[in-house]
């Protein structure tokens, strides 16, 4: 009797997994529209793919034919391409004010971190211009205020206010400005076996090679 509950056992085990893998191989790559990135594990997309297609956090979605993706501390951007063997994930800022993402993001809160080397830099807030190097962030200022990136070093004058002190790839310069993203690079990692247990196939697999040496000799 124990033996026939155990072949059972083992049965519901192998058509779990067999399912299991089934539902995984059926992940195929889509896309948002005709010239839109391939979008294939880890990442998938929300209604298109089904969950065990990608990784939490690794969810996209589709805006007007356009592919998006949720920052959490900042909001939806573009995603611009994809990189599977380079892990580099670009992006654009709808808005295209490129140094506000940079402001506001917390890519703690994300999977991802910059694909690029960053620096620290300094957001100041001026009542009036700055007189020499600096340029001021146009997408940030107004007629009343005026905003700064400068070096972490870099002294308050008495006319500004010290934002916030952000590392990213680079500072501010008019000739970048034109493009909403540039320096919006980020990469991830992944631990193999973690992605084989997001799958499904790999965690069941092992599962049921533990299963079968804890309980094959009970069959002899």
């Amino acid at each position: 009797m124990d033996v026939f509950i155990l072949l059972i056992k083992l049965f519901c085990c192998i058509l779990l997994l067999t399912t299991t893998s089934a539902a995984a191989n059926n992940c195929t790559s889509a896309k948002c529209s005709l010239f839109s990135p391939d979008i294939r594990f880890p990442f998938r997309i929300q209604g298109r793919q089904p969950p065990q297609c990608g990784v939490p956090g690794f969810t996209l979605f589709c805006r007007q034919n356009t592919t998006m993706i949720h920052i959490p501390s900042y909001g939806d951007l573009v995603v611009k391409s994809i990189s599977y063997d380079a892990r580099r994930l670009s992006l654009l800022d709808p808005k295209t004010c490129v140094y506000e993402v940079f402001l506001n993001l917390n890519l703690s809160l994300t999977p991802f971190s910059y694909y690029y080397d960053v620096e620290e830099y300094k957001y100041i807030n001026c009542s009036a211009q700055i007189v020499g190097s600096s340029e001021r962030v146009p997408c940030l200022s107004g007629s009343d205020h005026h905003v700064y990136i400068v070096e972490s070093s870099f002294p308050v004058p008495d006319s500004c206010s010290f934002v916030r002190t952000v590392a990213m790839p680079f500072s501010y310069s008019p000739y970048l400005s034109a493009d909403s993203s540039f320096g919006l690079g980020f990469t991830w990692k992944l631990v193999e076996e973690e992605a084989g247990c997001m799958l499904g196939t790999l965690c069941n697999t092992r599962r049921l090679e533990k299963y079968f040496k804890g309980n094959l000799a009970y069959l002899y």
